[in-house]
């Protein structure tokens, strides 16, 4: 990573339209921005993240398995993986009477996998 220096700080105060238009055009859209902050918000629940990584680490559990693993009440397990499953990050199947959950796909492993490198990494 680089470091600013005396050097880089520019010479004039006025605003560089040209770059500041190519960086508004790399923005994400209000609407994109509204959906990663409701993701975060969704990630930011230390229940809701124990389940994923639980779930990252097995593969598929139903909800009396993550009661066991994450130690939270079945009502609580419930409720985070309804929440979750609404938002697409996980998925769930039907086998009988018992329904398994799931990662929805790659793109949340890669998540939960490079925040946890992440933590690690500071």
């Amino acid at each position: 990573m680089d470091v600013a220096t005396a050097l880089d700080i520019r010479a004039s105060m006025e605003p560089d339209e040209a770059g500041a238009e190519v960086t508004r055009d790399r923005l994400v859209t209000a609407e994109e921005a509204t959906q990663l902050a409701e993701l975060f918000r969704l990630l930011g629940d230390p229940t809701r993240a124990q389940l994923l990584y639980a779930l990252l680490e097995a593969g598929e559990l139903c909800v009396y398995d993550l009661t066991e693993t994450v130690e939270v009440s079945d009502t609580a397990v419930s409720h985070a993986l309804r929440l979750l499953r609404t938002a697409g990050i996980v998925a769930s199947r039907r086998a009988g009477r018992m329904i398994y959950y799931r990662l929805a796909d790659v793109h949340v492993r890669m998540l939960l996998d490079l925040s946890r490198e992440h933590l690690r990494h500071g």
